[in-house]
């Protein structure tokens, strides 16, 4: 099966509106029909639906937790401008690194038993980096962000084969858990540490309770159903499609700035004269919002010719959130995290769509994924280091402005070449 003549065949126009969600619903129910032959649905839909929502809970807690807490981790141990700007990159590194990972351990074991295993490595990196010092730290960091590279690419693999009639709407649940569980994690983690006698390592290492009770929830959906990995394709020319590589571009960049709010808004809000506990709330709120903007932007970008001018208006509406949290008088700030909150729910969410609507079938969609996660979440990681070393160097924040504005125009080019009406062109067979 081809997508494109192998002759350097002219660009397809994705059609549009109901037209393009018709032909990609079409290419689902091929792929779905085929999976489930040999996959039975769930007996009990809910309770795996508890399990994913649980799972998907625990995927961002070891990433935001940290932020609030950074600036009295760094005291307590001694640690530089440039090592704690390490110790937020090294999660996001490892989110692309270990990416590649998942379809081969699936394909082993299972997606089931691979996500109940990782849930523990989750729960035993957070544990790790609230123990041991500076080597737990970074040590534990390393695991929890391996983990979280999993299971992120099991997931939606998990939603599209168990629920394929509401992919859709499972797709946005499971979004939703992501955003909800960053917002947890970022607003309860300082007050957890307090409510600890003011430990850092206990406010840290609380987190590896909800990934433990993920994984009971999660066990009854071990060695029920396996077989839907074994349908495997080979996908070729992905590396050489400038489209494909755009999209990814979009996807890391965007990711970059994502994980900045993540590693260091807290930080930068201390340094305006917040309180630990104040920046924690502010960081939360801002993900809070995104719950609403994730599910909105695709479905208003779908409205349109293409996703170009989408792209361009999260974008700025994320700057604009960013700048006015770096510079803006203190006593509008809620403001402006608001305005971030609504500009990077739109990003994130529309980077997931593209890799949709940029592939002509599900098998390539899921090669596109893999390369728009695995190099994308690499050069995200470069984002929130760079905030380290700039601040190591200067002493203060007001020169990151030119980190976002690299990073951010950055986005906007690549998304206007993602964003165009075009699919990737790859050749796609059975092996």
């Amino acid at each position: 099966m081809s997508s494109h003549q192998a002759n350097n065949p002219p660009p397809i126009a994705v059609p549009r509106r109901e037209a393009e969600l018709e032909e990609l619903l079409i290419d689902a129910e091929a792929d779905d029909a085929e999976v489930q032959q040999s996959h039975p649905a769930p007996r009990r839909p809910w309770l795996l639906l508890l399990g994913l929502i649980l799972v998907a809970l625990n995927l961002r807690p070891a990433l935001s937790s940290m932020a609030p807490l950074l600036s009295e981790v760094s005291r307590s141990l001694g640690l530089s401008a440039a090592q704690a700007g390490l110790l937020t990159t090294l999660p996001v590194l490892c989110l692309g690194l270990f990416a590649p990972l998942a379809p081969v351990l699936a394909r082993r074991f299972g997606a089931e038993r691979v996500v109940l295993g990782i849930l523990m490595t989750l729960a035993c990196g957070i544990i790790l980096r609230s123990s041991l010092g500076d080597v737990g730290l970074f040590a534990g960091s390393i695991l929890g962000g391996a983990s979280i590279g999993v299971i992120g690419v099991l997931l939606p693999g998990i939603v599209k084969r168990d629920f394929a009639k509401h992919a859709g709407t499972m797709t946005g649940v499971y979004t939703m858990a992501l955003c909800l569980g960053a917002a947890m994690a970022a607003g309860a983690t300082v007050p957890l540490s307090q409510h600890f006698d003011s430990s850092w390592a206990l406010g840290l290492g609380f987190w590896a309770l909800p990934a433990l009770a993920a994984a009971l929830f999660w066990l009854p959906q071990v060695g029920k159903r396996q077989g839907a990995h074994h349908v495997a394709y080979r996908v070729r020319g992905l590396l050489r499609d400038p489209l494909a590589w755009q999209v990814t571009l979009y996807m890391g960049l965007q990711s970059s700035l994502a994980y900045i709010v993540f590693g260091w808004l807290p930080s930068i809000l201390i340094g305006r004269g917040l309180s630990p506990t104040q920046a924690g709330l502010v960081l939360s709120g801002s993900v809070i919002v995104q719950l609403a903007s994730s599910l909105a932007a695709p479905w208003l970008a779908t409205r349109g010719k293409d996703q170009r001018l989408a792209i361009v208006v999260v974008m700025l509406l994320t700057l604009g959130g960013l700048f006015g949290c770096l510079y803006a008088p203190i006593d509008g700030l809620w403001g402006w995290a608001i305005l971030l909150g609504v500009g990077q729910g739109g990003t994130f969410s529309l980077a997931l769509t593209l890799i949709v609507l940029r592939s002509k079938d599900a098998h390539v969609a899921a090669n596109l994924s893999s390369m728009a996660q695995g190099i994308g979440y690499t050069l995200a990681s470069m984002g929130p280091f760079a905030v380290g070393l700039v601040h190591d160097w200067t002493g203060g924040w007001t020169a990151l402005g030119w980190i976002f504005a690299v990073i951010g125009l950055g986005a906007i080019v690549a998304g206007l070449g993602a964003g165009r009406s075009l699919y990737v062109q790859v050749e796609s067979e059975k092996i």
